[in-house]
């Protein structure tokens, strides 16, 4: 029988040599957990930041379609002429457009509203009319949520050709009908299309009380601009530009869907700040 031979001071080769210990594993996978924890918030802000600039190009095609309609239109602004009664489930008499949109944001799960308004003829895409970061999906009109993503986010600013409003609400609240009739604020400063809170959206319109209502409306938001990027909402202006402000305090809605809700302590410099951006009184 043939034996393989011994050589003095043979030790048989260690496969796993290489290989790591369980301690040197642990380590490893400790800076990897570490690197994650500082990059994630990294990655998230610069997630939630393309989103804010989809929104803000959504809204820079919603202002270009509102000049079309004024070119279009012997320098009228598009109606803004749907108001939403919110204990008869539907408009308010007289209030049903046509307008720029007729769509009722919580509930309206198809896009009729959207396709027969008025802007929608200068571009036939429905995505333009939502916020990318708005994660808000349609619910019953009695709260249950459903699953479909709504179909809008904006609103069109109360200074924004109301005379259709059949003298309700136009005959209180200072708007214009014309760009050339734009005065006060100017149009660099003139609010037109809002990011709204996804909490109380309803019609297509978004109020807030100005200095002619100030006896008995000042200090409450009517409605509640978007809160959704990073603490911050969108904006487009009568002179065609967009912005993103960022909020010194948070946006959130504390009442009932349709209800004033009483400016916060932390808010009244954001309050006056949205006020500014809205006419103030009729003789402007």
């Amino acid at each position: 029988m043939i034996t393989r031979p011994q050589m003095a001071g043979y030790r048989p080769r260690q496969i796993f040599a290489g290989a790591f210990t369980l301690v040197e594993l642990l380590v490893v996978i400790a800076i990897i957990a570490i690197l994650a924890a500082l990059l994630l918030p990294a990655f998230s802000q610069a997630k939630q930041k393309a989103l804010s600039i989809n929104c803000l190009s959504n809204l820079k095609q919603l202002q270009l379609c509102f000049h079309l309609y004024g070119s279009d239109n012997a320098d009228f602004m598009p109606p803004n002429s749907f108001v939403y009664d919110l204990s008869s489930q539907q408009p308010f008499p007289g209030n049903a457009g046509p307008s720029w949109c007729t769509n009722v944001a919580p509930y309206q799960a198809d896009p009729s509203g959207i396709t027969t308004g008025l802007l929608y003829q200068y571009n036939s895409s429905t995505g333009i009319y939502r916020c990318p970061a708005d994660q808000s999906t349609i619910e019953t009109p009695v709260g249950a949520k459903l699953s479909q993503p709504r179909l809008r986010s904006y609103n069109l600013s109360q200074s924004i050709n109301g005379l259709s409003y059949d003298g309700q609400i136009a005959a209180d609240i200072p708007h214009y009908s014309k760009f050339t009739e734009i005065r006060k604020p100017t149009p660099v400063d003139l609010l037109v299309f809002i990011d709204m809170n996804q909490d109380e959206i309803m019609d297509t319109q978004f109020g807030i009380p100005v200095a002619v209502d100030d006896w008995y409306a000042y200090g409450n938001w009517w409605d509640v601009p978007a809160n959704r990027h990073n603490q911050g909402g969108n904006f487009s202006f009568a002179d065609g530009h967009v912005e993103h402000w960022k909020w010194k305090a948070p946006m959130l809605v504390t009442v009932p869907r349709g209800a004033q809700q009483p400016v916060a302590d932390s808010q009244w410099n954001d309050y006056n700040r949205m006020q500014s951006g809205f006419r103030q009184n009729f003789t402007d």
